[in-house]
């Protein structure tokens, strides 16, 4: 770690010298500047590191001394100077990890019921709660993009956008296939059945980064699915996008105008092909990384919610709580905790930095 930090700290120190002699450039002085500006934390971190690394080794050579109050002041400054160490190295760690570019943007989520019928259904609808009451938890919003409902109060599909700072850099780890173990509503003999959902977690993507040619695109217009009578929609303002190249299909009905649900198809659309292109680059860089936190993959069954025994457990930290109703009711904290810690561990390993 100190090679790789006394590598930053000599650009730092370069950077310092070019723009004394950048003279009148001021695009040049700019783009310096904002270089130095992100490596100037790290480098006044690496520096107090050194400090107390100096002040450590001082103080060990001292525990040898013949004089009994210099041995003393010399364990003193260690049980000081020790513990300082150890966070601050943690820090510079945590500092030297890429950064995910996405991690503060907002979210859309799509929960589509799996195998199970309707109460497939019922549980999409009972995880699309839970995230409702964990994004009150961190008070962010929620808005409901597109909803394909059955009669009983389940979805076939839900597809919604969670705006708040930091919202993708906590439910990316949601990503995957959930089980639930329980009698449903409709059994009469009372015999469990396992269903699932799958949830899609992709980042909210600007106009900017992913360009899709007019000609990648058919759009259909129809009406939207109304509860009838009076409120049946007369117009079609409901919009079908199709992506030629891949097949994706995005529908959207929800809002009131036609340019609207398009606009909302079309955001969908972008998330959903920078996903699929930041998992091609995963997989080029991570060929050996086992683990599924993080990672986007669809096929992992990553959590298991079983009500006869009130029990919720992620399968990737076998990590389980005995409290379902509060876990149901957004209190998933706990889960997503152990899954930042662990895949920060392994990024950390990837990149040579692990303790």
């Amino acid at each position: 770690m100190l090679d790789k930090l006394a590598g930053i700290e000599e650009r730092y120190n370069e950077l310092n010298q070019l723009l004394i002699e950048v003279g009148d450039d001021y695009h040049r002085a700019a783009e310096l500047g904002i270089e130095r500006a992100e490596l100037e934390p790290l480098v006044n971190k690496t520096r107090h590191y050194r400090e107390l690394l100096s002040r450590q080794e001082e103080a060990q050579a001292l525990l040898d001394a013949e004089d009994e109050e210099l041995r003393q002041l010399a364990e003193a400054e260690l049980a000081d100077v020790d513990p300082q160490i150890e966070n601050i190295a943690a820090e510079i760690k945590r500092m030297l990890l890429p950064s995910d570019r996405r991690d503060q943007r907002n979210v859309i989520m799509e929960i589509r019921a799996g195998t199970g019928g309707d109460e497939a259904a019922l549980f999409a609808a009972d995880l699309f709660r839970m995230y409702n009451r964990y994004a009150e938890r961190k008070h962010w919003t929620i808005e409901v993009l597109s909803a394909s409902e059955i009669g009983i109060g389940g979805f076939k599909e839900v597809i919604f956008m969670v705006k708040g700072k930091g919202a993708y850099s906590r439910l990316k780890y949601e990503s995957g296939v959930h089980r639930v173990q329980r009698v449903p509503v409709t059994e009469s003999q009372g015999r469990i059945h396992t269903s699932t959902a799958t949830v899609a977690v992709l980042a909210e993507v600007d106009d900017v980064e992913i360009e899709i040619p007019e000609s990648d695109i058919r759009i259909d217009v129809y009406k939207s699915a109304g509860a009838g009578g009076q409120n049946v929609q007369k117009n079609a303002t409901a919009i079908r996008l199709t992506h030629l190249p891949t097949g994706i299909v995005v529908q959207c009905q929800d809002e009131r105008s036609q340019l609207q649900n398009r606009l909302r198809a079309m955001s969908i659309l972008r998330a959903r092909l920078y996903e699929i292109e930041e998992e091609k680059q995963r997989q080029e860089q991570e060929e050996t990384r086992r683990s599924q936190v993080g990672s986007g993959e669809r096929s992992e069954k990553i959590r298991t919610y079983n009500y006869p025994q009130s029990r919720v457990t992620d399968h990737r930290i076998n990590l389980s709580s005995y409290n379902l109703p509060v876990v149901m009711d957004g209190e998933i904290e706990e889960f997503i905790d152990e899954l930042a810690t662990r895949d920060e561990a392994e990024r950390l390993a990837a990149v040579g930095l692990e303790d």
